[in-house]
Parts: structure tokens; sequence; C-alpha cells
């Protein structure tokens, strides 16, 4: 059964669990939050949604097709559309904190020399970034140290060769 509340508008409903106390400032949401931060409205009894993109909805016009919303102000319970822009999901994650999108914005390795020139070196689980310079030094020290055993296997190769012929 329904109660007043329900058949009410959902634009009343919603624009009254928005704090409108700072008018150019983020607009954040009073009402319940979904895991992470965000807003989270109800606009029927099985339909929820996140309460910034039902403001950019109203405001604003649809969200553009394969766009998500990015908070400019990084506050997840911000629903002003002024404080929202439409981005790839991919834009949207390197524009956050998590280490993926630190690491993305790195220009430098950890010794100083520029990622011009990368060189990307899966290991087990994950992908890492070394830069050229770091990797060359890399492989002449492991050639410097294992020269003997390297010589060894080279000629092993080269005479397991020669007698197939």
């Amino acid at each position: 059964m329904s109660t007043f509340a329900d058949r009410r508008p959902v634009v009343d409903r919603f624009w009254e669990k928005v704090d409108l106390s700072d008018p150019g400032g983020c607009w954040p949401w009073a009402g319940s939050l979904r895991s992470y931060g965000y807003g989270q409205f109800s606009i029927s009894h099985s339909v929820n949604a996140f309460a910034h993109r039902v403001a950019y909805e109203i405001l604003v016009g649809p969200i553009p097709a394969g766009l998500t919303l990015d908070h400019l102000c990084r506050n997840r319970r911000c629903v002003n559309p002024a404080h929202l822009e439409p981005v790839t999901m991919r834009e949207n994650i390197l524009r956050g904190t998590s280490f993926s999108a630190q690491a993305a914005r790195r220009t430098h390795c950890p010794f100083g020399h520029p990622y011009d020139g990368v060189v990307v070196e899966t290991f087990a689980a994950h992908a890492q970034r070394i830069c050229t310079r770091c990797k060359a030094a890399a492989t002449r020290r492991y050639r410097a140290k294992n020269r003997v055993r390297l010589n060894a296997v080279a000629l092993q190769r080269y005479h397991a060769s020669k007698s197939k012929t």
C-alpha cells in the first residue's frame, strides 16, 4: 500500500532532501546514502537511483550514453549539477585518488627518469611500468652477474644446433 509521500511528484520529494543553503557551493544530499557515500533516492518502491544523477537529469537533461558523472568538487553527497561533468568511466577513474589513478599520473620513475619509452612488464597478477633506462641498467647488471652461466647456456645451444645438422 502506498503512502501519501509516495504520491507526491518525484521532483518535490527529491528537492526536500537537498540542502540548498549555499547556492554557489555544494548541495549536499540529506537523504539516505549508498555504499561509498553516494546519495540514494527512491524514485518508486522498486526503483532506486543515485541522487546526483537524478539532479543532473532534472536540471540539465539526460546523461549522454556511455558517460558517467564525475564530481568535480570531490564531494560524493553533492547533487549540484554545476559540480558534475559527464565523462567516460576511464576518465572518471583516472581523475580519482585510487592507486591506479595515482600511478597513471606519474611522469617520472622513482629514479627521476621520464616515462617516455615505457616498458610494461607483467609479473604474476599485475603489470608494472619500468622506464627504458632503468630496464637497460637492470639487464646490464643481470648479465654481468650471470655472464659465465649465460655463456655456458649459449654455448650448449650452439653445439646442440650444430649436432642436429
